[in-house]
């Protein structure tokens, strides 16, 4: 076992606490009762981004040792979600390699849709997302990620635009019908605002200090138009602070937030196995993903009132260190990511009524090759939690360029009341139409 990093000392137990193995008993009893578990009034869905089966592998086998488990493993639900995007314009034709806007739109708006496309369908044309339909049934909504607030993942739940990059008012020449000056609904930043979920934390501030082109806020910046319906906190201290009185929006970097570990990135000859570092620019007041979520459950509870609430909280660093060919940046997040999964794990189960889900939006470049292999691409060595070589292969693309997604199914997994219906394979569509379907259950519960 490796003791000499202080990053891998920070998560050095072996076997994550209440995870069984499929020969206990108690596992087939527990997952009955868990089945009959009633109607959720809660859900709290989990995203990361990039997070696939290899990605996963790689931090277990860091974290934990191959014959370890991570929060992420102790899910008694568990099942697989098909991937795919539409081509622009054509909806019966199928793109292999979905991008995390696509993604996010298909399970956010239930529609599939091209790659780049922000809760709009192949045509172009918005769809209702479900921290909209939310809002319309009373709930309370919250976003949470460690990427900007306007990627694409936390932008797909509130906003709608032609592409993914018209996060600000400087930057919607992709996305024209939606600018403002155009009679448009605005950038993502200001139909986050507009949209107005309860939470809203993450990075990205450069976006929200830029100037509004048209309409009631013309000529002042989108955090100005904020100040009108959030509270505003930029550290982790103001963020603890902060109370329930008044919607609240977190912005904790100008960009996305950084990340906790770092370590050898990918290169085409290779070096010696190494261990991760904590990154000794990690700004001394940046949230973890944890706390982050434990605040939003806090105020979220709140202000729902008990008529429920929805929460999306992304590791979004996970992908960005994947194209970077940085397994200590992916796994560092995965961390990060463990560790707020088992915050809304441990809120769930004290406060009942509440759904539970994880997954990923697509796989990305990592892959576990056998340590002698010569490989086309570029690698990394680590030594693992074991005490072994790990070596993690990136070809994706060239050496040298940025690192693609692939194409692969991903996990999902659930707990807590409806949790029985995630089982087998499904569509990221699918997770659009469990949640709503809850909704209904509830009101029909309810007497609504």
């Amino acid at each position: 076992m490796n003791t000499h990093t202080a990053a891998h000392d920070g998560h050095r137990t072996t076997q994550a606490a209440g995870i069984g193995s499929w020969g206990d008993p108690a596992r087939a009893e527990e997952a009955l009762a868990l089945s009959a578990g009633g109607t959720p009034r809660n859900v709290i869905l989990f995203v990361g981004d990039g997070l696939g089966e290899d990605e996963l592998t790689i931090a277990r086998n860091y974290l934990r040792g191959a014959d370890g488990r991570l929060v992420l493993d102790g899910f008694l639900f568990t099942g697989t979600v098909t991937n795919y995007s539409v081509v622009p314009g054509d909806p019966t034709r199928h793109n292999y390699v979905t991008d995390s806007a696509a993604a996010a739109t298909a399970w956010a708006t239930g529609v599939k849709t091209y790659n780049g496309a922000i809760g709009v369908d192949a045509f172009g044309d918005p769809v209702p997302t479900l921290v909209e339909l939310a809002r319309e049934r009373g709930m309370a909504t919250g976003i949470v990620t460690t990427e900007e607030l306007c990627d694409p993942t936390p932008a797909a739940m509130g906003a709608h635009v032609a592409d993914r990059s018209g996060r600000g008012p400087d930057t919607m020449q992709r996305c024209p019908a939606q600018a403002a000056e155009n009679g448009g609904p605005g950038s993502i930043a200001e139909q986050l605002v507009r949209t107005r979920p309860d939470v809203l934390l993450g990075g990205g501030a450069q976006y929200f200090r830029q100037t509004v082109r048209a309409g009631e806020f013309r000529g002042r910046t989108v955090l100005d138009q904020a100040a009108a319906s959030y509270r505003l906190v930029t550290t982790a201290a103001q963020l603890a602070a902060a109370d329930a009185d008044a919607p609240l929006l977190g912005l904790f970097g100008e960009g996305a937030l950084a990340r906790a570990w770092v370590g050898p990135t990918a290169r085409v000859d290779r070096g010696p196995a190494a261990v991760c570092r904590v990154n000794p620019d990690l700004p001394a007041d940046q949230p973890t993903l944890a706390r982050m979520t434990a605040k939003a459950l806090e105020i979220l509870e709140r202000r729902a009132a008990g008529r429920g609430f929805l929460l999306q909280v992304e590791a979004g660093l996970i992908d960005t260190a994947s194209h970077d060919g940085d397994p200590c940046g992916m796994i560092s997040e995965v961390a990060a990511f463990d560790e707020a999964v088992s915050v809304g794990l441990r809120w769930a189960d004290r406060h009942g009524d509440t759904l539970v889900l994880v997954t990923a939006d697509h796989g990305h470049s990592a892959q576990i090759v056998p340590t002698d292999v010569e490989s086309p691409g570029a690698t990394a060595m680590l030594l693992a939690h074991d005490g072994e070589p790990m070596l993690i292969n990136y070809a994706t693309n060239l050496p040298g360029e940025i690192l693609v997604h692939t194409g692969a199914q991903v996990r999902i997994a659930a707990h807590g009341p409806s949790a029985a219906s995630v089982l087998g394979l499904g569509d990221q569509t699918d997770l659009f139409h469990l949640i709503t379907r809850t909704w209904q259950e509830a009101h029909d519960r309810d007497g609504g």
